[in-house]
């Protein structure tokens, strides 16, 4: 069937996928050539997405609806078009059989690069380089290569691992937490369990956030963390600014409880413009955008049309999400 913007008057084919984004319609005339035998509708606003959730078997969206969830009475399958499904933890107790799946393996060589510039701009002091070439200064100084460093991961998933790689590429120590550690990971050369956090830190010279946004993960690293780091240490987030309290982050940086960091995630977001971290010589804050890949929506859309073509034809999906974990 063609696809459309939605009329309950049409019979309906086996099979009926609400699309949730702004470039709705042109991701269902693509997907509805594809895929004839599937219902698209396009719900672009929440207005049309509140009135058509009811005839979705599956939601393809960034973020789920929590307050639209009693109405989505068909629901069997919703595909996030992000990494995180944290959008969809409120109500992962509720959520029965809903096969929830994300765009894993999208993101992790972008963020991977942003990772490895962070290491290298924290370690030459790049900020404090250009604010030298501002003031027309020649100052010599000798530097600590990236092979005598230490790195820990924090959340080896699909991202993590391939900040590993890079990493280790570069010549570093590379440590890493996960939740199971039976199983080696490559590129790690120390393997430290979920609960041996404050084990690892204080081995590190930077420390990268790479673990998803659950109840289990909020506020993991405070000040008591903090204080498991060395004072000339690093901290990079790419993950949630949940996992972090930030409070507690800012009064360790303006105290010289640790050198720096790169946070490209936040509590709020925007960042509030009165928050210390703008104007902090040793912080480098970035608008969420490590994992934000050119032409993104097409290259999740491949995801997602693999992910159909299994559905229809009774196999696993891809990238499948165990919600009582969270990732």
């Amino acid at each position: 069937m063609q696809s459309h913007e939605g009329n309950p008057s049409l019979e309906s084919p086996p099979f009926t996928i609400v699309i949730n984004l702004p470039n709705a319609e042109a991701c269902a005339r693509v997907l509805g050539k594809r895929f004839p035998q599937v219902r698209f509708i396009v719900a672009p606003d929440f207005g049309r997405l509140e009135r058509y959730i009811g005839e979705a078997h599956g939601l393809v969206a960034f973020h789920f609806p929590v307050e639209l969830f009693d109405r989505a009475t068909k629901l069997r399958w919703f595909q996030s078009l992000s990494a995180g499904v944290d959008s969809m933890l409120p109500i992962r107790d509720r959520a029965g059989d809903i096969i929830v799946t994300n765009v894993r393996g999208m993101h992790g060589g972008l963020i991977a690069d942003y990772v490895m510039a962070g290491v290298t701009i924290l370690n030459w002091d790049f900020r404090k380089l250009l604010r030298e070439q501002a003031e027309r200064k020649w100052n010599f100084r000798s530097l600590t290569p990236l092979a005598d460093k230490t790195l820990g991961v924090v959340g080896l998933g699909s991202i993590g691992t391939t900040i590993a790689r890079r990493a280790k590429s570069a010549g570093m120590t590379v440590l890493g937490t996960k939740r199971d550690i039976s199983v080696p990971v490559e590129g790690i050369d120390s393997l430290f369990g979920s609960d041996e956090l404050k084990d690892l830190l204080p081995l590190c010279d930077f420390v990268v956030l790479a673990v998803p946004a659950t109840p289990e993960t909020a506020g993991l690293i405070g000040a008591d963390e903090i204080a498991c780091m060395r004072r000339d240490a690093f901290l990079i987030n790419i993950a949630r600014g949940s996992v972090v309290v930030e409070s507690e982050l800012i009064e360790a940086l303006q105290a010289g409880r640790l050198a720096g960091a790169m946070l490209d995630v936040f509590q709020r977001e925007p960042l509030p413009q009165d928050s210390p971290l703008w104007g902090m010589a040793n912080v480098i804050v970035t608008p969420h955008i490590s994992g934000i890949v050119t032409h993104y929506v097409e290259r999740a859309f491949e995801i997602v049309a693999e992910n159909i073509e299994r559905y229809l034809k009774g196999l696993p999906l891809t990238n499948v999400i165990d919600l009582q974990r969270g990732y």
